[in-house]
């Protein structure tokens, strides 16, 4: 049944589909060779138009690419992902203080918010609001997701591909579709590892890891993974050290932190 809430003094339906959409996210990487509509594109990308941003400053854009032989040259730069090419749809989410400085000096102003961390910080959160209302949006028309970080491997490459001005920045992707296989869903670190009552309780980290440890090899097991990793020698191997991806100055090449 529908949950009630009351919001501005009136009772308001608040439908738990969505609560159900968000808890059965699953990362699919296998597509139908089918389009998405331009009804179902145009909803999608109304939705994360729609986004919050700080200040209202809007400093976010979205790259829509549907060609296939851009698609392909994306799943290259992001390190060899097919399924960026077999999904019809690609999003790329851009911070865009381009947009915000034109503004600014049609009001005879000069922009610094893009010469300063806070700036970079602001945007990238802002990106990652709009990422989650394209995937819910996508989702809820019954399609499948898998958000890409891969196109920070090389992001020059995706700003040249993409001919984005100075002053933006492609944070994340975005590959929509209908998916071919649907992956079971995998479990995630016990929640009070997440959830913290008032204040930091990190003295829980280290028994959460291990007990997720455990339960992540045997998930990698059940679906056929046998070689599957623990998550912490993931994140040893994707965290920990080694070559460095070329943000910083590819950020610096576009104008920011300048």
């Amino acid at each position: 049944m529908p949950a009630k809430v009351a919001y501005s003094g009136r009772e308001v339906t608040v439908m738990n589909d969505i609560i159900e959409l968000l808890e059965e996210h699953r990362s699919v990487r296998a597509y139908e060779d089918r389009d998405v509509s331009d009804e179902m594109l145009d909803a999608i990308v109304r939705a994360a138009w729609r986004a919050p941003s700080s200040y209202n400053a809007q400093e976010v854009s979205v790259v829509v690419v549907r060609d296939p032989e851009r698609r392909r040259r994306i799943a290259e730069i992001a390190g060899g992902q097919p399924w960026i090419a077999q999904a019809p749809v690609f999003f790329a989410v851009v911070i865009d203080y381009h947009k915000t400085a034109v503004g600014v000096g049609m009001a005879e102003g000069e922009q610094r918010i893009h010469r300063e961390l806070e700036g970079v910080i602001m945007g990238a959160v802002d990106a990652g609001i709009a990422l989650e209302a394209l995937m819910v949006a996508a989702r809820g028309l019954g399609l499948a997701i898998v958000p890409i970080g891969g196109i920070r491997r090389d992001p020059q490459a995706m700003i040249d591909l993409l001919e984005l001005p100075p002053l933006t920045f492609p944070v994340v992707g975005l590959c929509v579709g209908h998916a071919a296989v649907v992956n079971p869903l995998k479990p995630r670190m016990a929640l009070p590892s997440f959830r913290h009552e008032e204040v930091y309780r990190a003295e829980r980290i280290p028994a959460a890891i291990e007990a997720y440890d455990r339960e992540i090899v045997a998930h990698w097991r059940r679906v056929g993974r046998p070689g599957g990793e623990a998550w912490s020698r993931n994140m040893a191997a994707y965290l920990g050290a080694g070559e460095p991806r070329p943000v910083g100055e590819a950020l610096r090449r576009q104008g920011f932190l300048a």
